[in-house]
């Protein structure tokens, strides 16, 4: 039984405060309804920018390593950049006449949208490599203990309880504004002044990062930092500078096949960068882990349904804003208890077997909503005097599909640490996320390809006239989710199985 370290507390808390994040997400998005004047394609422009410095992880990542004694500094910048942020928008909300004596509402928005994510980035890839330093460092002293068992257990574990840190602010964020939206004046300057007080119990979530970081130096007596380090590659600093600077400038063209040659680039630079950084281990740890790389890409690209499907579920099905949060609280609350529930399972499933089994269930897990299209719902409401109706499938639903995507992330976090060679612990962490969310770039690439040949359209009326400008058609969403549910099953498994027959078999 493994029993819990306090060196896991540090990287903990930071985890724990990106959950909390969501604090004044709703407060954001009434803010930009409200107090701003902005169009709905500048909103989109800053959303880019503010998604820029998560492209920074690699660069970063090796700074971080190579600057190891001094991770106590990122974390406490990073933590500096959230204060300011969550200042700027607490004064242009309680002080907005002092605040435009200096710069525009607008100015003092766009600034603070890029501070937090640097911020956050900062944070996120010191607490990542934390948890590659809190397991015992001197098994790698013995090559062996890579396939350790135990080894990988521990690992899980704490991947696990990073999770869980972050789910757990996530449905705390969610209940407290839950209770501040319940109890809200809707008054305007009573309204202002409750956004402005949220923004100033958002400074908890700095606190808690930098309370993470001095827990870390007090905890660093028999960290890895005794181990000698040998010189970092600087190749791979200048491949990810070279990748970011690319991820800034093809993300700002607009041309013909854009998104396709994106990806298909930032894959081959990511792939070079990968290859920098396996150059020091054996020639079958290195075929493992490109056969798992390749696994778990496949697995993560998978499309989906995109917003068809919600189109239908509120026109058609009748769910509305308050059943879509309830959701929203059931899938976090079940996925808190499905992490714990299969824990052992994690720790014990090979990857390849892993996802195997949970293709197997995602593609399942399309049924329901197949289903209903086909009114299967009407049939078991009336069969149980309306207790099972659409509404009573979708939460079963989601409490099924909830731990699903965590039960994927944990073992593939485990795995990205296990894996991860000492002295680019950060850097190994930052290139492989970069990876996989690259595999969520071709997700959402492959989902445009199937909306543009199975078309759903949403009924869309004139507020003023009233007159509707054009129809609703769902005809295609049974084709459409049948075609993602055989997808989804058989793509993962014929490439894990083409894999696992290879030379780059999957042993983790």
């Amino acid at each position: 039984m493994l029993k819990f370290k306090r060196a896991y507390f540090p990287p903990l808390l930071i985890y724990t405060s990106a959950g909390i994040s969501g604090l004044t997400s709703i407060v954001g998005i009434f803010f930009l309804k409200d107090y701003l004047n902005l169009s709905a394609s500048f909103i989109a422009s800053i959303g880019f920018w503010a998604g820029i410095p998560w492209a920074l992880k690699m660069p970063v990542g090796f700074l971080i390593d190579r600057y190891w004694s001094k991770k106590y500094l990122f974390i406490y910048f990073g933590a500096l950049l959230i204060s300011l942020s969550l200042l700027i928008m607490y004064n242009i909300l309680a002080n907005r006449e002092y605040m435009e004596l200096y710069f525009s509402i607008t100015t003092w928005f766009i600034f603070s949208s890029i501070l937090t994510p640097i911020g956050y980035v900062l944070q996120d890839v010191v607490a990542d490599a934390m948890t590659v330093e809190v397991v015992e460092p001197d098994f790698r002293k013995n090559k062996k203990n890579l396939h350790n068992p135990s080894i990988k257990a521990e690992h899980t574990m704490v991947q696990l309880y990073g999770r869980f840190a972050i789910i757990l602010g996530s449905l705390l964020v969610g209940i407290i504004n839950l209770y501040v939206f319940n109890n809200i004046s809707q008054q305007t300057n009573d309204l202002y002044k409750a956004y402005a007080n949220i923004y100033l119990m958002a400074l908890i979530i700095p606190i808690i990062s930098i309370s993470g970081g001095l827990l870390a130096k007090r905890e660093k007596k028999g960290s890895i930092e005794k181990y000698p380090i040998s010189k970092l590659d600087y190749q791979i600093f200048f491949g990810s500078c070279f990748f970011v600077f690319f991820a800034i400038l093809l993300g700002t063209l607009n041309f013909s096949y854009s998104r396709e040659i994106v990806l298909v680039t930032s894959l081959v630079l990511i792939s070079i960068i990968i290859k920098l950084l396996m150059k020091e281990l054996s020639k079958d740890q290195k075929y493992t882990i490109i056969g798992t790389a390749i696994i778990i890409f496949v697995y993560r690209s998978m499309p989906g349904p995109g917003a068809g499907l919600n189109w239908f579920e509120i026109d058609i099905l009748g769910f509305n804003q308050s059943f879509f949060a309830l959701l929203s609280i059931i899938s976090a609350t079940i996925t808190l208890i499905g992490i714990l529930i299969f824990k052992n399972f994690m720790i014990k499933t090979s990857l390849a077997r892993l996802f195997t089994i949970l293709s197997i269930i995602s593609a399942v897990l399309y049924l329901p909503s197949i289903l209903m299209y086909y009114g299967i719902h009407e049939i078991t409401s009336v069969l149980t005097n309306g207790m099972v109706d659409a509404q009573f499938i979708a939460i079963l639903n989601t409490a099924a599909e909830s731990p699903l995507s965590q039960i994927a992330m944990i073992p593939l976090l485990a795995w990205i640490a296990k894996n991860a060679p000492i002295k680019y612990k950060a850097t190994f962490f930052a290139v492989f996320a970069s990876f996989t969310n690259l595999a969520l770039s071709a997700k959402e690439l492959l989902t445009s390809y199937l909306n543009n040949i199975f078309v759903i359209k949403r009924e869309i009326k004139d507020v003023k006239l009233e007159n509707v400008l054009e129809k609703a058609d769902y005809n295609n969403l049974d084709n459409l989710l049948i075609s993602i549910l055989l997808i989804t099953l058989l793509v993962p498994l014929a490439t894990i199985l083409i894999i696992q027959k290879s030379k780059f078999k999957s042993k983790d």
